[in-house]
């Protein structure tokens, strides 16, 4: 149960850094591996419908990743500035936030600039123009966005935003990224970063995992920059997780409830998946509860897991709060031998890389 950020390092080839996804969703290898034992298994993501159970019940993460990234100038300098758009300053508005039309709307965003971003500088953007109202430290300012009457956000994003690649993808966005850095079942917009262990998943996926009779239900996070940005303390106690909206539907706790309740197993598709269902936890009752939720929970070693069962994940970062997440369900050691075996039989990481199935 280590808390030292250097025992969960590997060594990584910035050639098994997957830059563009397969031809095919499903084509990706799968390693199995074993919370209780050992065993670890090479497969592919098509098979999963054949190495879960009946009655299993999956768990989604349904956002949708928008075109967050904003490149303008300063006004009076033409100075450069870029811009990622992360969260409505409000604490109580959620990603619908987005859909609202207003002439001006306030939001948190990660800003760099040729020469720095105080308060008071004034940016151009195509299609709107923003005002830095506060400098919040980390890189994060609050930002006053102004549209034209009645046009909403979301709308000026999809004119003038860019989609947001994680940064270890080296190259420039191209059309197919669109598509490809979604998942098939993304619907709530809000996220700078696409759930990616359900970039794998197919129709004809679910299809099969349906037709075995194991059912599917969604949740929401919005994921946040918090997921690529690393961790600067050495004390993993000290670091403090990015706050991250959720929602659980009343019908998705009623689902994980009565899982738990009948000893059926919860599949978590994903580290946000498991996020969101132990953040969203009633601490008396061990129950899943309904509603929205902004969660900043770091699940490391020594976390006593409620929910999840079976987690579903892609192969993350060294030295990063996922691979902590992993190593708090499978054990340090299992996580960081796996990960050994995966660079060794040359499995692709990161976001548009390869998957693992982390099992009893």
């Amino acid at each position: 149960m280590s808390s030292l950020l250097s025992d969960y390092d590997f060594e990584l080839p910035e050639a098994q850094i997957a830059q563009a996804p397969l031809g095919a969703r499903d084509a990706s290898r799968l390693m199995v591996v074993s919370r209780s034992s050992d065993a670890r298994a090479h497969r592919r993501f098509a098979e999963l419908p054949e190495l879960l159970r009946e009655g299993d019940l999956l768990v989604v993460n349904d956002a949708r990743v928008i075109p967050a990234r904003l490149l303008g100038s300063k006004v009076g300098t033409g100075g450069r500035v870029e811009l990622l758009v992360v969260r409505p300053a409000a604490p109580t508005l959620t990603s619908q936030a987005l859909g609202g039309a207003t002439e001006a709307l306030e939001w948190i965003c990660l800003g760099q600039a040729s020469k720095g971003l105080k308060p008071g500088a004034r940016i151009a953007f195509e299609g709107l123009e923003a005002e830095v109202l506060e400098a919040l430290g980390g890189g994060e300012y609050r930002v006053r966005f102004h549209a034209a009457p009645g046009t909403s956000l979301a709308e000026v994003l999809e004119k003038a935003g860019r989609l947001p690649l994680p940064p270890y993808i080296t190259r420039a966005p191209e059309a197919s990224d669109a598509e490809r850095y979604q998942t098939v079942y993304a619907r709530a917009s809000g996220a700078v970063a696409a759930p990616t262990a359900g970039l794998h998943f197919t129709d004809a996926t679910f299809a099969a995992l349906a037709a075995k009779g194991i059912r599917r239900v969604e949740v929401t996070l919005d994921v946040g920059p918090g997921t690529f940005l690393p961790v600067r303390e050495e004390n993993l106690e000290k670091h403090h997780m990015h706050p991250e909206r959720y929602f659980v539907s009343e019908a998705t706790a009623q689902a994980v409830n009565a899982a738990k309740a009948e000893g059926r197993r919860v599949v978590a598709v994903g580290t946000t998946v498991v996020r969101t269902l132990e953040a969203a936890t009633e601490p008396e009752t061990g129950r899943l509860r309904s509603g929205p939720g902004e969660t900043t929970i770091f699940i490391r070693p020594g976390f006593a897991f409620r929910q999840v069962d079976v987690l579903l994940t892609n192969f993350h970062l060294p030295r990063s709060t996922l691979v902590v997440l992993v190593s708090a369900l499978l054990g340090r050691e299992r996580t960081l031998a796996a990960y050994r075996e995966a660079v060794a039989a040359g499995y692709r990481f990161f976001s548009y890389g390869d998957a693992m199935l982390v099992t009893e």
